[in-house]
Order: C-alpha cells, then structure tokens, then sequence
C-alpha cells in the first residue's frame, strides 16, 4: 500500500514531466518560428542574386518601377525574418533556462534529460 507522501511524490513527477514535455513542445515551435524565419530571410537573398546576376539583360532606368516596390518589399522580407529570427533565439533560450531551473529542482529529471 502507497502511503500518501509516495502518491503526492509521484503526482509531482507526473507534473514535473509534463511541465517539461510542455516546454519541449514550445521550444519545437520555436525552433520551427526559426527554420521560417531563415527561409523568409533567405528568399530576398535569392531574388537580389537573381537580378544582379541577370542585370545586363535590362537597363535599370526602364525598368526602375518594378525595382523600387521589388526592393522594398525584399527590405520588408528581411526585417520580417530578422524579427522572427531574433523572437525565436529568445524564445528557445527562455525556455531551456526553464528546463535547466526545473532540472535543478529535480534531480531524477536532471538525470532523465542529460
């Protein structure tokens, strides 16, 4: 028979181990926040290589209406992607600073993770 100080115990590993399956899932979120955000970092990259490389197939001045809206919207793409990039470093150092804490609480979980 389970004496009531062993039902609270293993209730407590039960939290503790879904706290930590919980912060796992947020923290793949924002690896996945970190994967789009290079990829919208990395596609005005590409457009810009595309029309350097092409460059002497036009001439700038004819075709300056197209470039300014092309531009700023690859301007628009990168501060977009370092926003998502710069959130989501954050955001997975937050929460493995959260996993350390609660590994520091909890030795079994210390030894689970490591």
């Amino acid at each position: 028979m389970e004496t009531p100080a062993q039902t609270v115990a293993e209730a407590l590993d039960a939290l503790t181990l879904n706290e930590v399956q919980l912060l796992l899932a947020e923290k793949r979120t924002a690896l996945s926040t970190l994967r789009t955000g290079i990829a919208v970092f990395a596609f005005p990259l590409s457009v810009l290589s595309v029309l350097i490389a092409t460059s002497k197939l036009y001439q700038v001045e004819k075709v300056m209406q197209w470039l300014v809206p092309l531009l700023a919207l690859n301007l628009g793409l990168v501060v977009l992607g370092i926003y998502l990039i710069t959130r989501a470093v954050r955001h997975i150092r937050h929460y493995d600073r959260m996993i350390d804490s609660l590994k520091r609480k909890h030795g079994r979980l210390a030894e689970l993770l490591d």
